[in-house]
C-alpha cells in the first residue's frame, strides 16, 4: 500500500453522480465517452491512479464537484471489441480538492490533498466499531425492498470495514446520502450513518405513500 507522499499531488479525476469509491472498496466501471477513454489510456501509462468524485449537478459539460472524492487504482482492465474500456478501480484513499488544474486534455485534473485522510492507507478491520447484526438485520430487509436478495450471501461473508464500506458502496442511496458516507471520519460513523440509511429506507416499505416523513 503506498505512502500519502507516494500519491501523486496532480490526478485525473471522473465526475460520476451516484458513484462511490472507497479505500478497499472495488469499483467496475465501463468507459466509453471519448474523453474518459483518453484519460484511462494515459493512466495505463503512467501512475494507473483516477480519482472518482461526484458532481454536484448532472447538468453542464463542467459541472461543480464535491470537494471530497476517493483515489483508486486500475487494478482491471480489458479493452471490448467497440474499442471501449471495462475496468475495475481498487480504491486506496480519500482526498480534498484543492484546486483544478488547467490541462489540454479532454478530461479534469485536480490538485489534491491527502492529509486529512491518511489514515485510509493503513486502516484496520474493527469488528468492534459498529454493531454487525443490527446492520444486517436492517440490510436483509433493505435488499429485499430492492431485490437485491442475490447479493447476501456474499456481503454476510465481508469482514466488518470492508463490508461497511462495500455497502456504501452498492446500496441505491441518493447522491447526497453517497457523499455523507465518503466524507464520514471514520468506520463507526459511516456505519451508524449507514445504518440509518438502511433502517429508514426500509422502513418507508411500510409507507403507503413510498416516502419518508
Amino acid at each position: 500500500m503506498p505512502l500519502s507522499g507516494a500519491l501523486p499531488e496532480i490526478i485525473p479525476v471522473f465526475p460520476l453522480e451516484g458513484a462511490l469509491l472507497l479505500p478497499a472498496g472495488r469499483l467496475p466501471l465501463r468507459i466509453f465517452e471519448p474523453r474518459y477513454l483518453e484519460m484511462i489510456d494515459d493512466a495505463l501509462g503512467t501512475s494507473r491512479l483516477v480519482g472518482m468524485i461526484q458532481p454536484l449537478a448532472s447538468q453542464g459539460a463542467r459541472p461543480k464537484l464535491y470537494s471530497v472524492g476517493c483515489v483508486g487504482k486500475l487494478t482491471s482492465w480489458s479493452e471490448t471489441s467497440e474499442g471501449r474500456y471495462a475496468i475495475v478501480l481498487s480504491g486506496l484513499c480519500r482526498f480534498r480538492i484543492l484546486e483544478e488544474v488547467d490541462s489540454p486534455r479532454l478530461y479534469r485534473m485536480v490538485k489534491a490533498d491527502y492529509a486529512p485522510y491518511v489514515s485510509d492507507l493503513n486502516e484496520q478491520d474493527d469488528e468492534q466499531a459498529f454493531d454487525r447484526r443490527r446492520l444486517e438485520d436492517g440490510l436483509k430487509r433493505f435488499l429485499g425492498k430492492h431485490q437485491l436478495e442475490s447479493l447476501w450471501p456474499t456481503i454476510e461473508e465481508l469482514p466488518g470495514t470492508l463490508l461497511v464500506n462495500s455497502l456504501s458502496m452498492v446500496c441505491p442511496f441518493a447522491p447526497a446520502e453517497k457523499q455523507a458516507l465518503l466524507e464520514s471520519p471514520t468506520t463507526a460513523e459511516r456505519a451508524k450513518l449507514l445504518m440509518t440509511l438502511v433502517e429508514m429506507n426500509a422502513a418507508g416499505a411500510a409507507d403507503p405513500e413510498g416516502t419518508l416523513q
